[in-house]
């Protein structure tokens, strides 16, 4: 009988210990949901260095990365799998701001925390948005073309302004920001809008398609390109090339999320400029939040620096600073540690600022 007793014992000692193991083993899943490929920074470095952070922060959590390929459709079903799954968290970087609030509302309902990650989502509750300064971000650009413009002799200077996915709070600031300092050349008669449009989920060959299209509408007489991130003017950039003209033909800039192909546009004079924001430090920050939601202290006060407001609410906004890149300065770019000299130049090793690095 003590034999039995004691033989029990130790296989119930056995299970328990192997059942802690089977808990310790099992971790919080944090869902990283990506909206496109064509905006290439998503899979590339924000993925990657958000999932470096959370292995510092929090290396207890497994973090999913998924892609909605700019379905929004799809990426409502995502959320959805997220939330069947367990996911402590999800990291949304929305597919189309417009279409979102089908996504926070089964998130809300479900009593699963939104963090924001660049892009904005309209019309549901979000705990957090992680994201550059919009606004800042436009004044960058805009002071950059009217730099540009004024520099140039002729009146008036041709314009097209190659805009973001209509609606995103993030473009409504960029445009805020642009207009700041291009509405006084308009008004002044410096500048003539020639083209304008909108860029459907930041499409780059709609973007190019725009371009093509304003350039033939008005017989190649467009002096300057205005564009809100490096997919629509690398669009520009493309229609440049598919109708034969050369670097420095006509400006391009507007540039935003300093990616190498951009890079790589600048150091050839394609394109003039791009606004650095330094992915691994936004990275880091929504990994900061996220870790501190997950361990059940929300989001870090001491972080939060403003608000954007999603029709739905006001959200916690953590603000990030940007800098602008052109010719002059892009090794500032390889200081920050964001490209090297050996990944901006492939391929173009023969350009004249490559082989002043190189």
């Amino acid at each position: 009988m003590e034999r039995l007793i004691t033989t029990l014992l130790a296989t119930t000692v056995i299970a328990a210990a192997s059942l802690s193991a089977a808990v310790a083993e099992e971790k919080s899943k944090i869902f990283f949901l990506l909206p496109n490929e064509t905006t290439i920074r998503f899979e590339s470095r924000d993925a990657p260095f958000f999932i470096d952070a959370m292995k510092q922060k929090a290396p207890n959590v497994e973090v999913v990365v998924q892609n909605a390929q700019g379905d929004p459709a799809k990426q409502q079903s995502q959320v959805e799998d997220a939330i069947a799954q367990g996911a402590k968290v999800i990291l949304l970087t929305s597919a189309d701001a417009n279409l979102a609030a089908g996504e926070l509302a089964a998130a809300e309902k479900a009593g699963v925390p939104v963090v924001l990650y660049d892009h904005d989502a309209v019309g549901g509750k979000a705990d957090a948005h992680v994201v550059f300064d919009s606004l800042a971000v436009g004044r960058e650009q805009g002071k950059r073309a009217a730099e540009l413009i004024n520099a140039m002799s002729k009146s008036p200077v041709k314009v097209a302004r190659v805009k973001g996915n209509q609606g995103e709070y993030g473009t409504t600031q960029y445009e805020a920001g642009q207009n700041e300092f291009l509405q006084p050349l308009i008004d002044s008669g410096k500048v003539q809008v020639v083209c304008e449009q909108y860029t459907q989920n930041w499409d780059p060959v709609l973007a190019q398609s725009f371009a093509e299209d304003c350039l033939t509408k008005n017989g190649g007489d467009v002096d300057v390109f205005v564009g809100m991130n490096d997919g629509t003017t690398g669009g520009s950039v493309a229609a440049l090339i598919s109708q034969g003209f050369k670097p420095g033909d006509k400006l391009v800039t507007g540039g935003q999320d300093a990616t190498v192909e951009a890079l790589r546009y600048v150091a050839q004079g394609w394109q003039d400029n791009s606004v650095l924001k330094d992915l691994k430090v936004q990275a880091n920050y929504a990994a900061d939040v996220v870790a501190s939601i997950v361990d059940g202290k929300g989001v870090p006060k001491d972080l939060v620096n403003g608000k954007v407001n999603n029709t739905f609410m006001d959200v916690p906004a953590v603000f990030l600073p940007v800098s602008n890149i052109t010719k002059d300065n892009l090794g500032d770019v390889v200081k920050a540690g964001v490209w090297t000299w050996a990944e901006i130049c492939k391929g173009i090793e023969t350009s004249e600022v490559c082989k002043q690095n190189m």
